[in-house]
């Protein structure tokens, strides 16, 4: 996957339930996300992966 950017729209494969999530945030690994069903969690990317959304 390309680099993850703010704004960017993102899903997280193991959790579904989670929804479609927009990047808040960037700090090396640490990716704050803001899922339409789960809110915004801290994701480590270094363990989670998160997969782009195309629109």
């Amino acid at each position: 996957m390309n680099e993850i950017e703010p704004g960017m729209r993102v899903r997280q494969p193991d959790r579904p339930d989670w929804g479609v999530g927009q990047v808040q945030s960037v700090i090396g690994d640490r990716v704050t996300v803001n899922f339409e069903n789960a809110g915004k969690l801290l994701v480590n990317v270094a363990v989670v992966t998160l997969e782009q959304v195309e629109e």
